[in-house]
């Protein structure tokens, strides 16, 4: 006898409470606030999650340009990541508006 297959289970969508959230995010180091925010929702945020997010981070005025002491600002950070791609064209775009 075969074992069904296992239905894959995608978690609920996130309210929008728990996304802002991740606009109360400080760093501990020289880290621009900014540049922070983006580098944890990113790696706390599904794709769908983080695109909601960079709306709220654009609208409470962030800068979605904001760099490191080393010039470097999110997409120079996770640029070389292998799911980063669909982030960074989030952020472009919302840079552009």
């Amino acid at each position: 006898m075969r074992k069904k297959d296992k239905k894959q289970v995608i978690g609920e969508e996130i309210s929008e409470e728990k996304i802002r959230l991740f606009l109360d995010v400080e760093p501990a180091d020289a880290t621009p606030p900014a540049l922070h925010k983006l580098v944890k929702a990113y790696r706390g945020l599904r794709v769908d999650d983080f695109e909601r997010f960079v709306g709220f981070f654009v609208e409470a005025g962030y800068d979605l340009a904001a760099q490191d002491v080393q010039g470097r600002d999110f997409i120079a950070l996770v640029q070389d990541q292998r799911l980063a791609e669909p982030y960074i064209d989030i952020v472009r775009a919302a840079a552009q508006r």
